[in-house]
């Protein structure tokens, strides 16, 4: 979706991911493009800092937008093992360390989501606890070259080829996606934004 004036939402970023779970639930939406600095704050946690670089990505949106009353969304996820945050791998030899290390063991995915409209806004935070088998270095370096863990947290995707490694999920599947749709519909209903009308056009 989506070119249509008349959307939903604005959504805060550039994930095909994230619009593709909008657009699972029928929520019509436009991107709107933001720049925020996503460094982590010296003492803060993983889960605050996920709820805040949600927020602050919503309210650029907002701030790009300039126009009163418009509905934003944005979202956040990292990966986390023994309390460390992991962003996406560099190249070939980070995707490998990053691997390593969740090989065989669980961690846990975070995903902050916020919705703004100039005059609210609200905050809900997804956390789930994934379970990977463990990994050969072979298969490490077959996952590579098929490129898909260069843009994602914690170098895997459970949506993709990575699915094969994950053996255990608990919390929420589009969570761990990067948009938790469970959340995402709470805080639309919250704002009185009744996304499931569209349920009735075929």
């Amino acid at each position: 979706m989506n070119a249509d004036t008349e959307a939903l939402i604005h959504l805060a970023s550039r994930s095909p991911r994230r619009q593709g779970l909008l657009d699972q639930i029928g929520v019509s939406w436009r991107r709107v493009d933001q720049g925020v600095d996503e460094s982590l704050a010296a003492g803060e946690s993983p889960e605050v800092f996920v709820v805040r670089l949600a927020l602050e990505k919503a309210r650029a949106g907002h701030q790009a937008l300039a126009s009163g009353v418009v509905n934003v969304l944005g979202a956040d996820t990292v990966v986390v093992v023994d309390g460390e945050i992991m962003g996406k791998p560099g190249d070939e030899g980070e995707a490998r360390t990053m691997l390593d290390r969740l090989s065989g063991r669980s961690h846990r995915v975070l995903t902050g989501v916020a919705l703004v409209d100039g005059e609210r806004e609200a905050t809900r935070l997804s956390v789930n606890n994934v379970t990977l088998r463990e990994i050969s270095r072979d298969e490490m370096r077959r996952y590579w070259a098929s490129g898909e863990p260069l843009d994602k947290a914690g170098a895997y995707a459970i949506q993709g080829r990575g699915a094969v490694f994950v053996t255990h999920l608990e919390g929420s599947y589009s969570g761990v996606m990067g948009l938790p749709l469970y959340d995402t519909a709470d805080l639309l209903d919250e704002f009185g934004l009744d996304y499931q009308a569209a349920w009735q056009d075929r």
